[in-house]
């Protein structure tokens, strides 16, 4: 975290055991210890914090543009749809007014029937 080299700590150390005295050394040592570890626990929290928020609003701008692609994708969609549409509607309409308009006999139709006996001459089956 910081740069500081092994000499330097010895020397820090030298001046604290003749400022503060050999009686209350190992108290301030063991307080500034204590507030080291919570300043990096401080430390490492925020940045993880950061880190979620990150990614966090890396996902809700992936979701955005998951949102607009949908919705392109839809519109896309109802666009092609609509032509089919129309002309399954146009051919409903045109089956309807088929079916509603019956087409008049003409006098030279003759109906033929499958199953009546006098349907006229049988075909003949090959004799193999």
């Amino acid at each position: 975290m910081f740069d500081i080299s092994f000499g330097e700590l010895m020397v820090v150390g030298a001046v604290a055991l003749v400022v503060i005295g050999p009686e209350r050394l190992p108290k301030v040592a063991r307080t500034v210890g204590a507030l080291l570890g919570r300043l990096q626990r401080y430390v490492a929290n925020v940045k993880a914090d950061i880190k979620r928020e990150v990614e966090l609003d890396g996902l809700r701008q992936l979701e955005a543009e998951m949102n607009e692609a949908g919705r392109k994708l839809g519109a896309d969609l109802q666009g092609g749809v609509a032509p089919i549409e129309s002309g399954v509607a146009q051919a409903v309409q045109d089956t309807q007014a088929a079916l509603a308009e019956p087409a008049p006999p003409r006098p030279d139709d003759k109906q033929f029937d499958l199953f009546s006996p006098s349907a006229g001459p049988r075909p003949e089956r090959d004799q193999r």
